[in-house]
């Protein structure tokens, strides 16, 4: 049987939540015990709620209300709550407070008999035939959330069991929300831990989903009654803050005139009104802001009829009053993934007090307070409606939901279940994603692209390799923002998770429980991969493809940049921890075959610090021992040697005509990659294909799924370097290929 007590309700609820005061309770209790209404005509008890949801339901059949009420007052008849209430209050005061939201027949039909299955002798299958399968359905879950005790060590379980019966249709969850907003008004007279536990319950779990389903309207009176019994003390401050400002002239009233004129003039039609903060909300702002002003207890809500007034309205606003840039927001274009939509904006007003307001359309009004349950039956037909990708368009299982219980099912232990559940449900702010297929992705903020892959394709996400977010390439740690646009790349056949999968690093970037479920578990199932080298030093096998999981062609954008400026030091062999696969040998001081240099019997040799091949531009300088050191022209050894007056010696690169062309040379190669089996082979296939040997190569150990080869070529004829470079950034997985400035030395 659900918690019961007295009922009292805080100071200070916001005019319009449903809500059933003593009176009222009073009245359904004397109606309750007169019994029914003779057949046919509607009991009192029940009149109130059947008025209510004709508001918002003209047509409504409220004969299938009168039998449900019948019923579950027959059942609970004799039970009473501790308060001395008849029990029938109960599911009285749940349903009116869904009939105000606007919740459709049979939800309410269902919230009427919620209690009846589990307190009385009414079965699962008289419910079906009396009042149909949807119906059952509905009583079934809320009942499967009620059976297990809400005691700290059972609070996984229960939880667990509240997703998988809300994962067919959140009109339960709708249901258990209504249930526990009245429990929490009527909480006085429990023991004070027992009302700890449950508001610390409500608070992390309920609340977070009642921000999810965009329930408003019972999300922030279950965070005043939460805050009340949990914070007692700064629930008495903010109190006495609004009791102190409730006897002072309103400056939102004022403000919400001068918005009225304004509006009046430009010839639209409005309702303003002013929408006091409810007591969490105050209490957020002056933690913020400090001293509270009159206009920081409330917002003013804009209502309009169709989109196009919202964005007029906007206008108007940010012309005739000083606007607040930094605190503009449209949701509307782009909602919340609670369904929420409206325009957010602050403006200053004559004497210089920032108000905030709130634009939207009455519709959004509705969605904004009751989320899932204003939008009326969602097994109704709806034509030409289209649901993004990855989201149902049936409201009642949203995309997050589905998730939500993908990850639940794949987490056999209640604990790790739990706290992933709570760091979950505690992320209150999402961010939108726009994916390179034209759809959206909504996450949390703070999310990475590991985040985003298991969010958008489940476990196939083990093979993902990299990312473009904005068109540049990103590692996978990359924390995505507001806006981003984003293209995940995949391993071709990401069926072959024993090949591909993530690394142990990939847990420091994931914020999701998706994500994070999913990489232990991988992790779990193979832990020889944590310690494997990815690159093995085998034969050469076929290039495997790489494609984006969009479908779009890898495009390199590196094409026209075979030749560089001279880079940092680095050796061949300086692989830093990596694998050394054979000893490089830099050739240096051997004189040099395919140059001709205008000081005749100098030795030639390459500079070390850029060595050039052909065709770059050279020029050499003179240095002891009669040799000649050729330089590429843009190296910054030049400059420093033409400052310190050193004369520069003639030198080109020898043709056929010379008899001295054809020499063999030495290039060292950086190939940068993203981590996958099998590209060290696939490299050296396609280094061999272009006529070139590999005198040397280290691997790194790949970091965030990026790995740098480095590969020092003999090659017979310098000028297939561009088509050597070319082929090597062709290779699947490989995203640039540059020379190295040092390592490079030409060969005998």
């Amino acid at each position: 049987m659900s918690a019961e007590a007295t009922d009292q309700a805080p100071f200070g609820r916001r005019r319009g939540l449903p809500r059933i005061d003593l009176r009222n309770l009073r009245r359904f209790s004397r109606a309750a015990l007169l019994g029914s209404a003779s057949r046919g005509r509607l009991p009192d008890a029940i009149e109130h709620v059947a008025k209510v949801h004709r508001v918002h339901h003209p047509g409504a059949d409220l004969d299938v209300l009168r039998k449900a009420y019948v019923l579950a007052e027959s059942s609970h008849r004799g039970q009473m709550r501790k308060s001395g209430e008849p029990y029938i209050t109960h599911p009285l005061a749940v349903t009116l407070i869904l009939a105000e939201l606007g919740a459709e027949t049979t939800t309410l039909t269902a919230s009427l008999l919620h209690d009846t299955v589990e307190d009385t002798e009414v079965t699962l299958d008289q419910v079906g035939e009396e009042f149909g399968e949807e119906v059952r359905f509905l009583v079934d879950g809320v009942t499967k959330l009620e059976k297990v005790d809400y005691g700290a060590a059972a609070e996984p379980e229960t939880f667990r069991k509240m997703l998988v019966a809300t994962g067919n249709d959140v009109r339960v969850m709708s249901i258990k929300l209504a249930d526990r907003l009245h429990n929490m008004r009527t909480l006085g007279v429990m023991r004070p831990e027992k009302q700890a536990r449950i508001a610390k319950v409500t608070r992390d779990v309920l609340i977070p989903l009642a921000e999810r389903l965009g329930v408003q309207a019972l999300k922030t009176e279950l965070e005043d009654l939460v805050f009340a019994i949990l914070h007692p003390e700064e629930y008495a401050r903010t109190r006495e803050l609004l009791q102190a400002h409730a006897g002072r002239p309103d400056p939102l009233a004022q403000a919400a005139e001068d918005v009225r004129g304004v509006l009046h003039e430009a010839g639209i039609t409005a309702e303003v009104l002013v929408r006091p903060r409810h007591f969490v909300s105050v209490h957020r702002v002056g933690l913020k802001r400090g001293e509270l002003t009159g206009t920081d207890l409330g917002r003013l809500l804009v209502l309009v009829a169709d989109d196009a007034d919202c964005y007029a309205v906007l206008g108007e606003l940010h012309t005739c009053f000083t606007p607040v840039i930094s605190e503009f927001k449209d949701f509307i274009a782009v909602p919340k993934f609670n369904l929420y939509q409206s325009l957010h904006t602050a403006v200053a007003g004559r004497d210089g007090e920032v108000t905030e307001v709130l634009i939207r359309t009455h519709q959004m009004h509705r969605v904004a307070e009751a989320g899932v349950i204003a939008l009326g039956n969602p097994y109704a037909p709806t034509e030409g409606v289209d649901a993004p990708e990855g989201e149902r368009a049936d409201p009642t299982r949203p995309g997050w939901l589905s998730r939500l219980l993908d990850w639940q099912s794949a987490t056999p232990d209640p604990d790790i279940f739990w706290t992933s559940l709570r760091d979950d449900l505690a992320q209150d702010r999402e961010i939108t994603v726009f994916r390179s297929d034209g759809g959206t992705l909504g996450l949390p903020a703070g999310a990475s692209c590991v985040d985003a892959a298991y969010a958008l394709y489940g476990d196939d996400a083990h093979s993902c390799i990299g990312a473009r977010v904005n068109g540049r390439i990103a590692t996978l740690s990359t924390v995505l923002r507001d806006g981003d646009t984003l293209q995940l790349l995949m391993a071709s056949d990401s069926r072959d998770t024993a090949s591909h999968g993530p690394s142990p690093e990939w847990l420091d970037h994931a914020r999701t429980p998706a994500a994070r479920i999913a990489i232990n578990r991988w992790l779990a199932a193979h832990p020889a991969s944590q310690h494997e080298l990815r690159e093995p030093a085998e034969a050469p096998e076929s290039a495997s493809e790489l494609t984006d999981h969009d479908g779009q062609d890898r495009q390199d954008g590196q094409d026209g940049q075979e030749t560089r400026d001279a880079q940092a030091t680095r050796g061949s062999q300086a692989s830093h921890g990596g694998q050394t696969v054979a000893p490089a040998s830099t050739g240096a001081g051997r004189p040099e075959a395919g140059i001709v240099v205008d000081l005749p019997g100098a030795t030639v040799r390459l500079a070390r610090c850029c060595t050039p091949v052909p065709p770059d531009a050279i020029t050499g300088f003179a240095v002891r021992g009669g040799a000649v050191t050729v330089h590429r022209e843009r190296c910054p050894g030049v400059a420093r040697m033409t400052s310190a007056g050193r004369t520069a010696v003639g030198v080109r690169w020898a043709d056929e005509d010379d008899g001295d062309g054809g020499g063999d040379y030495r290039v060292t190669l950086f190939a940068e990659a993203f981590s996958r089996p099998h590209l060290l082979a696939d490299l050296t296939e396609a280094i061999a294909a272009e006529g070139a040997e590999v005198v040397a190569a280290a691997v790194e150990p790949p970091r965030e799924q990026r790995v740098r080869h480095t590969y020092t070529l003999q090659l017979p004829d310098a000028g297939r370097l561009p088509t050597l470079m070319r082929a090597m950034r062709n290779v699947p997985g490989v995203y640039d290929v540059t020379r190295e400035g040092r390592s490079m030395a030409a060969a005998h």
